[in-house]
């Protein structure tokens, strides 16, 4: 009898630990340090404009599609995801849920597509002054960048993202 339980204590008690031994979940990368920020920036608008955008690079490198659900900023009372669509001959905004990131390739927030909507400034944005926000992803992870402000005259194009980013 003693030859058979010592085996099967061995296995009961080493079983828990090696499985403790072996990597979880919660030991993969978040969302949040998968995704590459590039070239953030926010409109800076004329006084008076209680709402503005901000515009970036988003990189996805991993093997994973990335979703980002909501975005936050002390610099406004309300922050959205937000695109363009063409409604009834017009150009207008409207929520989004997400915007995702595909495994190995990169999303585009830009003047008139995707792009994070701060509504309600706190104070009117400065010149050459960044503007701080928080990315919040699926998993529940965030990124903190800064966004320098730039003129509304950059969004004619001059002021947008390369395709690819900066090596």
């Amino acid at each position: 009898m003693r030859r058979i339980m010592i085996p099967i204590l061995t296995l009961m008690i080493g079983g828990p630990l090696a499985a403790a031994d072996t990597p979880d979940e919660a030991s993969a990368p978040t969302m949040a340090e998968r995704i590459s920020v590039h070239a953030p920036w926010a409109r800076l608008m004329p006084p008076g404009q209680p709402n503005t955008a901000a515009f970036m690079l988003l990189e996805n490198a991993s093997e994973e599609d990335i979703v980002l659900v909501a975005a936050r900023s002390p610099a406004s009372e309300v922050v959205e995801l937000h695109t363009h669509i063409q409604d009834e001959g017009m150009m207008r905004m409207r929520e989004v849920a997400r915007i995702d990131v595909p495994a190995g390739g990169q999303t585009e927030l830009r003047p008139g597509g995707l792009h994070v909507m701060l509504i309600g400034l706190v104070e009117p944005l400065a010149p050459a002054v960044a503007v701080a926000i928080t990315l919040v992803f699926a998993d529940g992870s965030t990124l903190e960048l800064h966004a320098p402000t730039r003129h509304p005259r950059d969004m004619s194009g001059r002021g947008q993202h390369p395709r690819q980013p900066p090596d």
